[in-house]
């Protein structure tokens, strides 16, 4: 009776990771492989974006991206990761470099 219990905790758990990574697959990012789906998400995850900021990148896209695909990839990463390749790394302080 114990392994019957056993396996259907197992099975049922596995269901809920299989259902899991569904579901995660079909309410991830949309990613559209355009110039208009890369700003919005890089003028989404910068913190007090302006209009400055996307019409920057909406004047930049076309040089910077040269396909569909290379759109999609910048349109799913981090927020962290989509500012800092659109806007470079923070500089150091005198404070962090080293000595």
């Amino acid at each position: 009776m114990k392994a019957a219990l056993r396996g259907l905790a197992l099975g049922v758990v596995i269901a809920l990771l299989i259902a899991s990574c569904v579901v995660h697959r079909l309410m991830g990012p949309r990613l559209t492989g355009t110039c208009s789906g890369a700003c919005a998400h890089y003028a989404m995850c910068k913190a007090g974006n302006s209009a400055s900021d996307r019409t920057r990148c909406t004047t930049e896209c076309p040089d910077v991206f040269a396909d569909r695909d290379s759109l999609m990839a910048y349109e799913s990463l981090s927020c962290a990761d989509a500012v800092e390749y659109i806007d470079g790394s923070p500089k150091k302080t005198a404070a962090t470099q080293p000595r």
